[in-house]
C-alpha cells in the first residue's frame, strides 16, 4: 500500500525541541539519533501515524501529511515517538553520528549482537552497500578469518576490502547458485551469514550457504510484503534406514538385548501386537 503524502527520511542527527506530557528520559537541548527498529513501534514502511492514535502529526492547509517509519527526517522539524530515539553525547558531531542512525549500526550490530561472530570464523555478506559493509566491519572487529562479499557489481570488490571483505562472489560469474559456490569455498558453507539486500533470493542463498549443524544466517534485508521465502535446505531423510528391528511389546526384552549387543540402531516396540 503507497501512502501519500509523507515525509520521507530514516537517518539523521536532532536536537529536541520540546518533549510532550510524559516524557521523562529526555529534554529539550539533548542530542538524538532516531531509530525504526526500536522495541514499542517497530519497522512498518506502510504506517502513516503515529502508533498510540493513528493519527498524523503532520499537515498543509488543513489536509494530513503522513509519517514514515515513525521519523519523518527530511524535514527541519519532526515529531518522533520518545521510543524511536537514542539520547548521544552532545559532543559528537551531528553531521558525522548522523549516519549511525540506521545503516550503519544495523549491520554492524547483525554481526556483533545476533550473529554473535566468534574469533577465527568464517562469514558470508550478501549485499555490500552501507549496511552490509558495516556487517564486514562489525565481522572484522571480530575477528572473522575469512568475510566472503556477495554482490552484484564488480566495482564495489575494491572498497569493501577496506572493511575486511577477504574474498569476493558475484553471482554473475556463475553458472550454479551462489550458496552452492560459497559452500564450495568454505567446505560445507560457512559459519555465519548476513544478508543485507532485502531481495528473497539472497535471503535463501543466505540461509542455505551456511554449514549444516552450527551455521547461522542473519536476514537483515527488508523484503517487500509480498514476498515468499522458500527453501530447502536439507536433504530428503531416509528414516526407515535407522529401524532395524520390530517386536512386540511382549518381547521388549529382546529390544534390550540388541542394543546390548550393538546390532540394532531403532528398534520398534509395537503395542498393538
Amino acid at each position: 500500500m503507497l501512502i501519500f503524502p509523507r515525509i520521507l527520511g530514516h537517518e539523521a542527527g536532532e536536537v529536541v525541541e520540546s518533549v510532550g506530557e510524559g516524557v521523562i528520559d529526555l529534554q529539550p537541548g539533548d542530542h538524538v539519533l532516531p531509530s525504526n527498529m526500536c522495541d514499542l513501534p517497530r519497522i512498518n514502511t506502510d504506517r502513516g501515524v503515529i502508533l498510540h492514535d493513528q493519527k498524523s502529526r503532520f499537515s498543509i492547509n488543513g489536509k494530513p501529511i503522513f509519517h514514515f517509519v515513525g521519523t519523518s527526517t527530511f524535514s527541519e522539524y519532526t515529531i518522533v515517538h520518545v521510543g524511536c530515539l537514542a539520547k548521544i553525547n552532545p559532543l559528537a558531531p551531528l553531521d558525522k553520528v548522523c549516519v549511525l542512525s540506521c545503516g550503519i549500526s544495523t549491520g554492524l550490530g547483525a554481526t556483533l549482537n545476533v550473529a554473535k561472530l566468534k574469533k577465527g570464523s568464517s562469514v558470508a555478506v550478501f549485499g555490500l552497500g552501507a549496511v552490509g559493509l558495516a556487517a564486514a566491519e562489525g565481522a572484522r572487529i571480530a575477528g572473522a578469518s575469512r568475510i566472503i562479499g556477495v554482490y552484484l557489481n564488480a566495482n564495489r570488490f575494491e572498497l569493501a576490502k577496506k572493511f575486511g571483505v577477504t574474498e569476493f562472489v558475484n553471482p554473475k560469474d556463475y553458472k550454479k547458485p551462489v550458496q552452492e559456490v560459497i559452500a564450495e569455498m568454505t567446505n560445507g558453507g560457512v559459519d555465519r551469514s548476513v544478508e543485507c539486500t532485502g531481495h528473497v533470493d539472497a535471503m535463501i542463498s543466505t540461509f542455505e550457504c551456511v554449514h549444516d549443524g552450527w551455521g547461522v544466517a542473519v536476514l537483515v534485508g527488508v523484503p517487500h510484503k509480498d514476498a515468499v521465502f522458500k527453501t530447502s535446505p536439507m536433504n530428503e531423510l531416509e528414516v526407515e534406514k535407522f529401524i532395524t528391528h520390530e517386536v512386540p511389546f511382549s518381547e521388549i526384552n529382546k529390544a534390550f538385548d540388541l542394543m546390548l549387543k550393538g546390532e540394532g540402531l531403532r528398534c520398534i516396540i509395537r503395542m498393538d501386537a
